[in-house]
């Protein structure tokens, strides 16, 4: 069964997708060609998908990278592991919550650990209950299901956390 590939960029081949690329990534994210899925923005490497959770389209959230466009919250430990990543959203007002169902006062992501415990992906819920994510310094895509982007190259979403949205802040 071919992916559902939904267009998200006007005029754009296969919804901002090449063949080879779309290939690629069903072929790193298999679950993918078994849903739909819309690309929302062109292949942009400012940023990865711990940034993209985080609403930071200006850096790459890396605990251990250096060098120019790389962020990590200060105070955090710079060391590339679940806890981290959890202290980095608690930061920015984050706090640890039970599931990924749809709260419509909070904002929610979700963080994949693949089968040795480690951070490998992060997911946000969009106001709708869908959800988006940015596929390393690929695209950024939506996706009605959050299991579509789990297995074995991000591994599970784990960990959900959630924080007021903006709106409802007085």
């Amino acid at each position: 069964m071919r992916g559902r590939l939904r267009h998200g960029l006007p005029g754009a081949a296969l919804g901002g997708l090449s063949a080879t690329d779309r290939a690629s990534i069903e072929a790193q994210i298999p679950r993918l060609a078994e849903t739909d899925y819309r690309v929302r923005s062109p292949k942009d490497r400012r940023y990865n998908c711990f940034a993209w959770a985080a609403q930071d389209t200006a850096h790459v959230w890396s605990p251990t990278s250096l060098g120019s466009g790389v962020h990590w919250p200060p105070g955090i430990p710079a060391l590339p592991s679940l806890s981290g990543v959890v202290e980095a959203y608690k930061a920015i007002g984050y706090e640890q919550c039970e599931s990924p169902e749809l709260e419509s006062a909070y904002e929610r992501i979700a963080i994949f650990v693949d089968v040795s415990g480690e951070p490998r992906h992060a997911a946000r819920q969009l106001p709708n209950g869908e959800w988006t994510s940015k596929l390393g310094d690929h695209v950024d895509i939506e996706h009605a299901e959050l299991a579509a982007v789990g297995g074995v190259f991000y591994g599970e979403p784990t960990i959900y956390m959630r924080r007021l949205r903006e709106e409802t802040h007085g």
